[in-house]
């Protein structure tokens, strides 16, 4: 059966802490653990009122904390926001407290608005141009490379799975260029899923990390024991979204029924793109949607977005869709 993933965004709900969010995230894990899902992921963003993942790797010790052998890992890491080193050094410190278990998923983008650039003190647009060089840096830190001037502790010689994260044809390329895992963000951005997995396989390097290309898709999964319930669960995040766009980003707040057919046309129409690599319904529903998600892209792993405003929800639909795709996609 093709791998089942967890992308968890640690949303802070409306009338909920940073302390909740992380508390719910740990829980989160620990059940994906128990239901045989393979990876568990937080992803980087700054200035989020509904977000608490922006360190990282110190959300990734707490839950690395609360599992045993689930791996763990960024989906992703920003790396223009950060110094290659520093990287090595949070993520070799990872996988020394939890070893054989650390993936480090790499983005490009800054994880903020241009505001974030100020903050911290940094030119990212030269720095996103330097994004592959300092991807070969990481791997010669990780490599214990003696040509480098420093040698990361921990770090250097750490046992850390890397991945490319995109949207576009140029992460493709990169991870096809250096023989890395591709993971696509068509939880957001599905309008170039099939030409960026197409490019990546086509000029795929083999590598010491990768024989072959290996394929990751984001998408976004709610199941629950109705259809009406799933898109209920839903409205929270597309609510989030919405907000987004508009320039009010806030914390996650409660479903609202029938959202969706609330919205004006053009709002909706943006909605209904941005979500159209999605799985929502019932159990059966979810998975003969994934299924068919699997067959269109031939992905190896899919890692499943979706919070939901009461975390119980969102371990509930984990086991659904889990039990759905055994039934879908049998090994």
């Amino acid at each position: 059966m093709t791998k089942l993933s967890v992308l968890d965004f640690v949303s802070i709900v409306e009338g909920g802490t940073a302390s909740d969010a992380l508390a719910a995230s740990a829980r989160l894990a620990a059940h994906a653990e128990a239901e045989g899902y393979h990876r568990f992921w937080l992803a980087e963003h700054h200035a989020m009122p509904g977000i608490a993942s922006s360190a990282v790797s110190v959300c990734l010790a707490h839950i690395g904390h609360a599992t045993s052998t689930i791996r763990i890992g960024s989906g992703g890491i920003m790396l223009p926001n950060h110094n290659p080193f520093v990287i090595a050094e949070q993520f070799g410190t990872l996988e020394a407290l939890f070893p054989g278990r650390i993936d480090l998923g790499l983005g490009r983008a800054p994880g903020a608005d241009g505001r974030i650039a100020r903050m911290l003190r940094k030119d990212l647009h030269g720095a996103a141009e330097n994004f592959p060089q300092d991807i070969v840096e990481l791997q010669a830190i990780f490599a214990g490379d003696e040509r480098l001037p420093l040698q990361a502790t921990p770090g250097a010689g750490a046992d850390i799975e890397m991945w490319i994260l995109g949207s576009s044809l140029f992460g493709a390329q990169l991870a096809a260029r250096l023989g890395l895992p591709y993971a696509f963000a068509a939880h957001f951005a599905p309008s170039q899923l099939d030409d960026a997995l197409r490019v990546y396989r086509e000029f795929f390097q083999p590598s010491e990390q990768c024989e072959k290309p290996h394929v990751m898709v984001g998408t976004n999964a709610y199941a629950a024991e109705t259809s009406e319930e799933a898109y209920l669960l839903a409205s929270s995040m597309d609510q989030s979204f919405v907000a987004l766009r508009t320039g009010t980003p806030g914390k996650l707040p409660p479903p609202v029924p029938g959202y969706r057919d609330s919205l004006p046309p053009q709002a909706a129409a943006t909605l209904n793109a941005m979500r159209s690599v999605s799985a929502i319904g019932t159990r059966a529903e979810v998975g003969e949607k994934l299924a068919a998600l699997v067959r269109r892209t031939g992905a190896d792993e899919l890692v499943l977005a979706g919070n939901t405003y009461d975390p119980a929800a969102r371990e509930k639909s984990l086991s659904l869709t889990m039990e759905a795709m055994k039934t879908a996609l049998p090994a």
